[in-house]
């Protein structure tokens, strides 16, 4: 299982949460970046097979990373994260081509199932 996982958030607690998940379910292979314009620098380089996002950051939002991954690369799988409350933006994520998000605070297992599904 050597998919390579990027895990995007501006918190660093969440980033770790993900992390050990995935890392327990034998998905070893994972790349951090603390915010939209990170992610969007690390996708070009990494090219991971799945982006972890979260909606709200830093310097460039969730959202604007999904637009500009996807505009790079139109077959880019991305989930989004997202707090209770954010059901606008998790629209639009989906309508600009997220394949599934997370409400946040979730359960490991949840995220697993996710990842499992998207990457098949």
């Amino acid at each position: 299982m050597d998919k390579k996982i990027m895990v995007v958030d501006d918190a660093a607690f969440m980033r770790m949460m993900v992390k050990q998940a995935l890392s327990q379910s034998g998905y070893t292979n994972v790349v951090e970046a603390a915010d939209g314009e990170i992610a969007c620098n690390l996708y070009k380089s990494e090219q991971p097979d799945l982006v972890i996002m979260d909606i709200t950051m830093p310097n460039k939002t969730g959202i604007e990373a999904l637009k500009e991954i996807k505009d790079g690369d139109a077959n880019a799988k991305i989930v989004m994260c997202s707090a209770m409350g954010q059901e606008a933006m998790v629209v639009e994520a989906i309508k600009l081509g997220a394949l599934d998000f997370i409400v946040k605070p979730f359960k490991p297992d949840r995220i697993i199932q996710t990842v499992s599904k998207v990457l098949g």
